[in-house]
């Protein structure tokens, strides 16, 4: 049990009825404080938040955690998808759990910092002497106190199978399900409060079997559990099913058994239009990558038709080699940016990208608890400080988030606990943790 926290009176905050800010107490937000309102939770000790604009915890979709050793890679740079992954499997093949724990404690540090307060990561690559690089993530997760769905992703067709990866980096699908099965059992927690959760996630249709893309749907149907994927990411992968599979991608996902309220899909920028209704009836959502599919040129994701015809749209900052940040209010304004780029000014507003890091991205997760500044919500938010040169003269606090380029929180709360503070993660030795990951990297790129 804790103190109740009154939020007190925001610059501005991202929530109706709140403008003297909110209490929260045991992770909960227990009070919305209106205009010319006091708190009426006995006891709330107040945290002056005149200089900060409040808006909900960003949530974090997809990522890669392990990329974030291979920024920014001169054999990695101005290639597509596939000669970009061939250019990379190599390298990541030799990671140790040492280089693994470094790159994604930098990953999640640096979300943390942007004012992320849950992320998701989809880990698939699994050479030996990393067969646990799940537990490494859970506990990097845990010592630096944020939320988490952790994937256990999966490869299992290598280059001799017609894959892309090497052979050394794929399991067999005994082995991948038999750890699919432990992680879950030992990690995965229920609840509303829940810090820790696990789903399962085959890389791509490229890179597993029928069999397995079918086993898994079954195990995380048992389990209860969601479900994660890449699709329809770029014209070569639909290239690639209808060569191999004689169907397009989302037709090859629902013959595997994944057209259900568990899966939520990265990148879809190359659904059609009778692709999308299909999504929304089976309730499947999008994570938006807006970064790294400008990177790597894949395309533009649909958002407005997708969230048109009834689909909830996420963001993620998609791997730090495809993106080379991990940084997801930086994500917001390319979202925005990419999105008014192509359907107007009177389609996409700056609400409509926080819309889709905050509620859109609890909507991918399954935590309709997250992701808004609410009654009975988690008390989840975070706080920027708009005194930096880049928005001096704002006008609209909310809009200058966006519109000016924020890119750190100064305060961070997590399940009601203060994770970020004065723009700094309490304890985290940031310069000791860089030159450790920078020997990582160093020594996977060789």
């Amino acid at each position: 049990m804790t103190d109740p926290i009154w939020i007190k009176d925001p610059m501005a905050i991202l929530a109706d009825g709140a403008e003297r800010g909110v209490v929260v107490k045991d992770g909960v937000i227990v009070e919305l404080v209106g205009k010319g309102r006091e708190p009426a939770t006995p006891g709330a000790k107040a945290f002056e938040a005149r200089d900060h604009v409040v808006i909900p915890g960003l949530i974090n979709t997809h990522h890669h955690f392990y990329q974030a050793l291979t920024r920014a890679v001169p054999a990695a740079l101005d290639r597509e998808l596939f000669p970009w992954l061939k250019a990379l499997y190599p390298i990541w093949a030799k990671m140790t759990p040492e280089a693994l724990d470094a790159a994604v404690t930098v990953a999640m540090a640096e979300l943390m910092l942007s004012g992320c307060t849950t992320t998701t990561d989809h880990h698939y690559v699994f050479p030996k002497g990393l067969e646990d690089g799940v537990d490494i993530e859970v506990a990097a997760a845990k010592r630096l106190g944020i939320r988490v769905l952790l994937t256990r992703g999966s490869m299992n067709l290598s280059e001799r199978d017609g894959g892309l990866p090497p052979d050394s980096v794929v399991q067999d699908e005994d082995t991948i399900l038999a750890d699919s099965e432990r992680v879950v059992a030992r990690y995965h927690e229920r609840g509303e409060a829940a810090m820790t959760q696990v789903a399962l996630a085959p890389c791509s249709p490229f890179s597993v079997t029928t069999s397995l893309m079918k086993a898994t749907a079954a195990l995380a149907d048992r389990l209860d559990v969601r479900l994660h994927t890449h699709l329809a990411e770029t014209e070569d992968e639909n290239a690639f099913c209808q060569q191999l599979y004689k169907c397009r991608p989302l037709d090859y996902l629902e013959d595997c058994g994944w057209l259900n309220h568990r899966t939520w899909l990265a990148h879809g920028v190359h659904f059609d239009k009778t692709e999308m209704p299909r999504l929304a009836k089976g309730k499947v959502s999008i994570s938006h990558c807006a970064c790294s599919n400008q990177t790597l040129a894949s395309g533009h994701c649909p958002v407005c038709e997708l969230e048109e015809a009834g689909v909830a749209i996420g963001l993620g900052v998609d791997g730090s080699a495809s993106n080379d940040e991990s940084n997801l209010m930086q994500e917001v304004r390319a979202a925005f940016l990419l999105q008014r780029g192509r359907y107007g000014v009177t389609k996409v507003s700056h609400k409509d990208a926080l819309r889709w890091a905050t509620k859109g991205s609890a909507a991918c997760v399954g935590r309709p608890e997250l992701g808004e500044i609410a009654l009975g919500k988690r008390a989840d938010l975070a706080l920027y400080r708009l005194d930096e040169l880049r928005f001096s003269g704002h006008g609209d606090p909310l809009a200058a988030l966006v519109l000016c380029g924020a890119h750190r929180a100064d305060r961070v709360m997590i399940e009601g606990c203060w994770t970020v503070v004065d723009g700094a993660i309490p304890g985290l030795d940031v310069a000791g943790l860089m030159r450790r990951h920078q020997a990582a990297a160093k020594m996977v790129q060789g």
